[in-house]
């Protein structure tokens, strides 16, 4: 999902490809610092550790969680509970302040053979583990037989202390601006929104702006760990949920369990590397469906006989929003922005290709619907015009992690650069680069820190087609990891995420080692 400032950095999250599902159906239906390693729970932290959970029936998801109904039931009738945890809002001051953070949970199948919790994050950063895991609860049936399967919101989102930034109707409108300035005029127009947003974002959470970084998240994963009774944390984290769980484990790599990175993000880089490299994934997948395409012939309802006649249909395409937008949903147009954030939307899972290619042949003929209802749903808006706080998280964790600040000359600077990794996406992912200069809180780091030597093996696992967190991600953090921690899995599909695919061999090799604890062989290749 991108930030304000429309960057896809670190930004994918599988409840987007549930909320784009449901967008479609309905349309057609109508990086560290700030943290020590040692861990000791002492002073108020050793208090907190030993609180009890109220758990209870969960209600239906917030408004900033995405709304929706309360979880379903799961197959043999087990509930859904949620309950909430105190933790420190400022962990530097552990007897100050507390918040609350949100917890979902489903009991183990099989209590006699329980190995534990087996916590998740599902990615953004800013997307809600209360909503996503009930989403995807049918893909990790297997390893509810052993394990509780726990989420939460982070600090920051949903229901735990959600940041709070513009409302509806001025968020419909920020995201239909022109985020690739063309001239002076163009370029003020956008910095004065992002302007506009940061001030908004301060004036409606700034007490808690400060306290939402990644290192906060971890050290909250810890308290809930001690809370939740186990010895070891034993973790699945998707997408950016990788980076966080790379910086638990250089905090705390002593009392790493079994942990799972899936759609790695690659912890070594910059955000201007990291937006490069997502240009060239996104650009990649784009191909790969243009390519899939081609390959149905007459079947395809795009124009063209080639990858690259069909990749210049689509930058037409957008050079024609970007002068004259067309019919969106309502009264709402869609505009070359939105259109490029809902053809990125559509790349985050081959699922959606049919949907990509149904958008784009519409707003050729002017109907720019589809893509606005797939850009509604990266940013989190609902079928109401009603916003979860999914963007306004996002924004608050990069840039309260992230000490870059870039400037419009030096995005502008690197815009070639970005053009030649991307001719659809690069003006977008580049200007992008600015969604943190005019941030009210500095930022930590330059990258995060996921050196964890002496932990437990972690499966990592890279998708050779990912978009989102392109495939080298997975051994960037092999690497940063450690000797002996990183354990790098292969898919060779596409897609963002692997276990989620549906490929036979991935379930096979990560069951094995969640349930059985069998490690896979380092540089196993599935399928």
């Amino acid at each position: 999902m991108p930030t304000p400032s429309r960057t896809h950095r670190r930004t994918a999250v599988l409840a987007a490809a549930a909320s784009a599902a449901t967008a479609v159906a309905v349309l057609f239906a109508a990086g560290c610092s700030g943290g020590t390693r040692d861990g000791d729970e002492g002073g108020r932290d050793r208090d907190l550790a030993a609180q009890a959970l109220e758990w209870s029936e969960c209600r239906a998801p917030s408004v900033g969680e995405g709304s929706g109904t309360a979880p379903s039931p799961l197959p043999g009738g087990a509930v859904w509970e949620c309950a909430f945890m105190d933790v420190p809002r400022d962990y530097a001051q552990p007897d100050g302040e507390t918040i609350e953070l949100a917890l979902i949970r489903a009991k183990a199948a099989d209590p006699a053979r329980r190995i534990g919790s087996l916590i998740f994050n599902f990615g953004g950063p800013g997307g809600s583990g209360i909503t996503a895991l009930p989403s995807f609860a049918k893909d990790y049936e297997q390893l509810r037989s052993r394990y509780d399967l726990v989420s939460f919101d982070p600090r920051g989102v949903g229901r735990s202390e959600g940041v709070e930034c513009e409302d509806d109707r001025q968020l419909d409108a920020f995201f239909a601006l022109d985020s690739t300035p063309d001239d002076a005029r163009e370029e003020r127009i956008w910095v004065d929104a992002l302007k506009q947003y940061a001030a908004a974002c301060q004036d409606r959470s700034g007490a808690m702006l400060p306290h939402v970084g990644t290192v906060e998240a971890a050290r909250d994963m810890d308290l809930m760990r001690a809370v939740l009774g186990d010895d070891k944390l034993h973790y699945f984290g998707i997408s950016y949920g990788t980076e966080l769980g790379g910086v638990y484990a250089h905090l705390f790599p002593e009392r790493v369990g079994h942990a799972v990175f899936d759609a790695v993000v690659d912890p070594t880089g910059t955000p201007e590397q990291g937006s490069l490299a997502q240009a060239r994934g996104f650009q990649l997948a784009l191909r790969n469906f243009a390519a899939d395409c081609v390959k149905r012939g007459d079947a395809c309802k795009l124009p063209g006989s080639t990858v690259q006649e069909i990749e210049q249909f689509v930058i037409g395409l957008l050079a024609e929003l970007d002068k004259r937008p067309i019919t969106g949903l309502g009264d709402r147009k869609l505009t070359q922005s939105q259109a490029t954030n809902g053809i990125a939307q559509a790349l985050y899972s081959k699922e959606y290709w049919p949907y990509l290619e149904q958008g784009l042949d519409e707003a050729d003929g002017g109907q720019g619907g589809l893509l606005l209802a797939l850009s509604d749903s990266m940013n989190g808006r609902d079928q109401n015009g009603t916003y979860s706080n999914l963007q306004a998280a996002n924004a608050a964790i990069n840039c309260v992690d992230d000490k870059q600040r870039y400037t419009p000359a030096q995005a502008k600077a690197k815009l070639p650069e970005f053009r030649e990794a991307s001719p659809v996406f690069g003006d977008f992912l580049g200007w992008g680069l600015i969604g943190c200069s005019q941030w009210p809180v500095p930022g930590a780091w330059d990258h995060p820190d996921v050196s964890a030597p002496g932990a437990a093996p972690i499966v990592v696992i890279g998708n050779t087609g990912d978009p989102a967190t392109p495939y080298a991600g997975a051994r960037k953090m092999v690497e940063a990891l450690g000797k002996g921690v990183g354990v790098e899995l292969t898919y060779r599909g596409e897609g963002h995420g692997a276990y989620n695919g549906g490929d036979a061999c991935v379930r096979r090799a990560v069951d094995a080692y969640l349930l059985r604890n069998k490690v896979p062989a380092p540089g196993t290749v599935c399928p």
